[in-house]
């Protein structure tokens, strides 16, 4: 269990991932060492952790994807192993009801996406179907939620130190070695410039630079993160709904701003929202969805999902818990047996088919 000096850290680093031992206890009125060691604590056991991520991809804006994945009986386990190695996965969950997993996973374009679907998840063995909607919008995503537990002083005191950028599609686009940097910075994003350095082949100062760059241009999304079990808010549901698309992006603004919403986003399918909320026990799924429709009475929920496993979060793998166990580098996806696959395809296409025998 997690006492209220463990909750309060947690959310001075939702606020300042990489601000200071000093600044955060500062803030907290506490010395840098305990703040310091109360984190080497959290982290070992797993409890608590920090992720970063592009806010873009470095060519072109992302395609955000959320792929329903059907697997064959007895071999779910095996095909969420083989998925969540892939650096593109962003998140990784087993639930309930009409699909064995949901993937939301990041793409540099369409085509990359439909080489995904088709010749990566289409040739794994014990995936029986699948089903993708890319994300037309994204209202609010996991690093703007908060445990809240600091006063507004508090809050105060760490906002210059604050490094969180807008979301997902917010930034400017990656340039350069910046995404190599990154791949580095992602497996510790607290780590300091001189390990990075290291890591990179660049001078610390270059580092630091860079660094400093991405976090004016909003270029970077961190995420700090605590183990679902021990948040006080257990229980993670994904909602499918409708509602009409003319009000669409007014209604998921507010409903995005909900204390219980982790995610919300416009989808191009037949259900134009998804939604995801933490929520503190199973017994209030079904309290928070009547709330949420007498609140806006022109959203209707068509499906809904239990997390059952939260496999990836950020890139980051954990364990039936929600706790840490280790982070997988997120960056873009590349399979030489997918791309030679398309390449066939295109062969075949391109050549006309012999006269016909009829």
């Amino acid at each position: 269990m997690l006492d209220e000096l463990d909750y309060l850290l947690v959310t001075a680093l939702q606020i300042a991932p990489r601000a200071d031992w000093q600044t955060i206890g500062d803030a907290l009125g506490l010395d840098a060492s305990t703040v310091g060691r109360r984190w080497a604590r959290l982290t070992r056991a797993g409890h608590a952790w920090i992720s970063v991520h592009p806010a873009a991809h470095a060519h072109a804006p992302s395609v955000v994807a959320f792929i329903e994945v059907d697997c064959a009986a007895g071999r779910l386990p095996e095909v969420a192993a083989e998925i969540a190695e892939d650096p593109h996965v962003f998140t990784l969950e087993h639930v309930s009801g009409g699909r064995d997993l949901l993937v939301t996973a990041v793409f540099t374009d369409q085509a990359e996406l439909a080489r995904y679907v088709g010749f990566r998840l289409g040739a794994l063995a014990g995936v029986v179907s699948s089903r993708t909607q890319v994300a037309t919008a994204l209202h609010t995503e996991g690093s703007r939620w908060r445990l809240d537990r600091l006063t507004e002083d508090q809050r105060r005191r760490l906002a210059p130190a604050t490094t969180a950028g807008p979301g997902p599609q917010g930034g400017k686009l990656l340039r350069g070695r910046d995404l190599e940097l990154v791949q580095a910075l992602s497996e510790d994003p607290r780590q300091p410039a001189a390990r990075l350095a290291e890591r990179t082949g660049l001078s610390p100062t270059t580092v630091r630079r860079r660094l400093d760059r991405l976090d004016a241009e909003h270029a970077l999304v961190y995420r700090c993160e605590v183990a679902r079990t021990l948040s006080g808010w257990p229980v993670s549901v994904s909602m499918w709904a409708a509602v009409p698309q003319s009000r669409a992006r007014y209604l998921a603004e507010r409903i995005g701003a909900l204390r219980e919403i982790r995610l919300c986003a416009s989808l191009s399918g037949p259900h134009n929202l998804l939604l995801a909320a933490w929520l503190r026990s199973v017994d209030d799924i079904a309290s928070f969805e009547s709330r949420l429709t007498e609140r806006f009475p022109e959203l209707a929920v068509a499906d809904r999902a239990l997390t059952l496993w939260p496999i990836k979060l950020g890139g980051h793998l954990l364990d039936p818990q929600g706790r840490h166990l280790r982070a997988v580098p997120l960056g873009p996806w590349h399979d030489p047996r997918s791309e030679a696959a398309e390449a066939a395809l295109l062969d075949r296409l391109r050549t006309p088919p012999g006269p016909s025998r009829i």
